[in-house]
């Protein structure tokens, strides 16, 4: 586990908004949503704009693709994963530590059930400790 600046939040590493994709919008659409954003993720929203899951480039091309799935024709909804997320007055430590412990790269931070900002590698990069970076990326990419 990496150990910060307990005074810091989730909020102060953050980038502020993330676009969201409909539930019912095709992997191809979020491909291109991502390539014009230059963004690796995207929150995945049901009709009531509430955040049900996130999808990765990653995700598009492994469990899509790779799969012989058509991605003009599979949904965001259907390839949604899991929720990890954390609030706004979340710690540092505590974003980090939920990110180590899924083996993930992006937290989306959420205020009720809507997104308000996005954690990402390159927030951490420009935030964290090089040490404490270095930590991080330990946990993330060196289990097996």
């Amino acid at each position: 586990m990496t150990s910060g600046h307990p005074h810091e939040t989730a909020r102060d590493l953050m980038s502020p908004g993330a676009e969201c994709i409909g539930a019912h919008e095709t992997l191809d659409r979020a491909a291109e949503i991502m390539r014009n954003s230059s963004v690796g993720s995207l929150p995945v929203c049901g009709p009531d704009e509430r955040v049900k899951g996130i999808i990765t480039d990653r995700d598009i091309v492994i469990k899509c693709i790779a799969a012989g799935h058509d991605p003009s024709k599979v949904t965001a909804g259907e390839l949604a994963g899991g929720l990890v997320f954390v609030t706004p007055d979340t710690s540092v430590d505590e974003a980090l530590t939920k990110m180590e412990e899924n083996q993930i790269k992006r937290l989306p931070v959420l205020e009720g059930d809507r997104i308000v900002g996005m954690i990402s590698e390159s927030d951490l990069a420009r935030h964290l400790p090089d040490a404490q970076l270095a930590e991080f990326m330990h946990h993330v990419y060196a289990r097996g």
